[in-house]
């Protein structure tokens, strides 16, 4: 880095810089703070990412204790985003002065200073659940418009690697957690987006109030967008007293919102009344699918896409994976692939609209209260089919709010046996109208690699036994 370059750097990262972990963001981190010329020292306790890293990277690594006791030496910590606030490493850094980033806000202050060239266009998506469909679908309407734009973040490439391609991106659009937020002090990105809040990773931020709080910090860009049908979320951007909030809506839209007008996408916020899709074409199909292309579009329309682009966009959007697949039917059953709901909330969008569900549903809650789920669905749970840490919680809820349906139960934990051994439960259950939905409402490392590998063996377990069945 040359002197000129140096100078745009903010004070604190021209001393030595500490980054705490060796995982996926932590070598990431690293290695542009290292291609940049600065001082790293990475703090990481497990061997075999210590070991991974020296093999990518030339930069010293140190035990959390060894950093711990040298803390005087560093000028910043970058934490990788998954660090929890009350790691002792973090929290004595914090104690003496020091402030605490993580990789999202790190890319924000080295990009608005120029280190990369002109800053690019920040557009921040976040929400409980929602966010890599929309954010895909934001970004297909970004290049659709003629902008280059590309997805980062959770979604796409680490923002680093888009920040430091040879191929320059004007357009981060970028999908974001509550624990990259919860590290990104002074991030103002040019549109923030909130799909909706309800609890998540309260294991992690400690309540429910300061998961919310994290993912509002979107909404101090200049275009803040927000889900204007969860209440909750309305009533805390009242309380914070933001204003000039754009909003989305499965209902008619009023002022300065995006909603839907006999069977049509309407913009009511940069137009009036300005069809821009119809809704019963939009994939994913049903209420999320709608809510999401809403939510993408509002961002869109307010760095100019046409409603033109906006309808070609969405017109060739597929959904990715674990989001809402069918990936069978047989005998008028459909069987749907939602593995990606991994909280309450994203399982009752995906129960939601079912008339007759067999409800495959368990793994970790991370403190979540699964009761208000089962009880607004509990008409249409024909069966549950419960498996994973929490499945005792489960069962207790399902027996006291869904006390018609039937219960059946894994003690497996072996990830194959325990899905196949539910999938053959609801080949027997099921009958012509019936919905075998993975909707598990909680998270898979309990026992799966994660919610992709859930989704998955699911899938080849339904199409082994379909096959099994016409070879009989």
């Amino acid at each position: 880095m040359t002197d000129v370059e140096l100078s745009r750097l903010p004070e604190s990262l021209r001393g030595r810089i500490l980054v705490t972990g060796a995982g996926v963001s932590g070598i990431g981190i690293a290695g542009m703070l290292h291609d940049l010329g600065l001082d790293v020292v990475v703090a990481e306790d497990n061997e075999t990412s210590r070991h991974r890293l020296i093999e990518i990277l030339d930069v010293d690594v140190v035990g959390t204790e060894q950093a711990r006791a040298a803390l005087g030496d560093y000028s910043i910590v970058v934490t990788s985003p998954g660090w929890r606030p009350d790691s002792p490493v973090l929290v004595d850094a914090a104690s003496r002065g020091l402030e605490v980033i993580g990789d999202v806000e790190l890319a924000w202050r080295l990009d608005r200073t120029g280190v990369f060239g002109v800053p690019r266009t920040w557009l921040a998506v976040t929400g409980t659940n929602g966010k890599t469909t929309t954010t895909a679908m934001l970004a297909a309407m970004m290049k659709q418009g003629g902008f280059n734009a590309v997805a980062v973040g959770n979604i796409g490439v680490p923002v680093s690697a888009a920040l430091t391609s040879r191929d320059r991106v004007d357009v981060m659009v970028a999908e974001l957690s509550s624990f990259q937020l919860h590290w990104a002090p002074t991030l103002v990105p040019d549109a923030g987006l909130v799909l909706n809040l309800a609890e998540d990773h309260i294991d992690w931020h400690g309540s429910f109030r300061d998961y919310a709080l994290a993912k509002t910090r979107v909404l101090t860009a200049p275009v803040a967008v927000i889900g204007a049908d969860d209440s909750y979320l309305v009533d805390l951007t009242t309380e914070l007293g933001l204003s000039g909030l754009i909003g989305f809506t499965l209902a008619e839209p009023g002022p300065r919102q995006l909603g839907v007008v006999d069977g049509q996408l309407v913009d009511n916020a940069f137009g009036a009344e300005l069809p821009l899709a119809p809704a019963d074409s939009i994939n994913p199909s049903g209420p999320a699918g709608v809510l999401d292309a809403l939510a993408a579009a509002a961002v869109a329309r307010s760095q100019g896409v046409s409603p033109e682009d906006i309808a070609r966009a969405l017109a060739a959007f597929e959904v990715s994976g674990h989001r809402g697949q069918i990936v069978a039917e047989d005998r008028r059953v459909e069987f749907i692939d939602n593995s990606k709901a991994t909280n309450p909330h994203a399982a009752d969008t995906a129960l939601a609209g079912k008339d007759s569900v067999i409800w495959i549903v368990g793994g970790q809650l991370k403190g979540a209260d699964i009761a208000d789920l089962v009880a607004t669905h509990a008409h249409r749970i024909k069966a549950a089919l419960v498996l994973g840490a929490d499945r005792a919680e489960i069962v207790t809820a399902v027996e006291h709010h869904a006390p018609d349906a039937i219960v059946r139960v894994t003690d497996s934990t072996d990830p194959v046996e325990a899905m196949e051994e539910l999938v053959n439960h609801a080949f027997g259950f099921a009958e012509p109208g019936d919905c075998v939905l993975l909707a598990p409402a909680a998270a898979s490392l309990d026992m799966y690699k994660g919610m992709g590998q859930r989704g998955d063996i699911f899938a080849e377990a339904v199409l082994s036994t379909i096959e099994g069945q016409k070879e009989k």
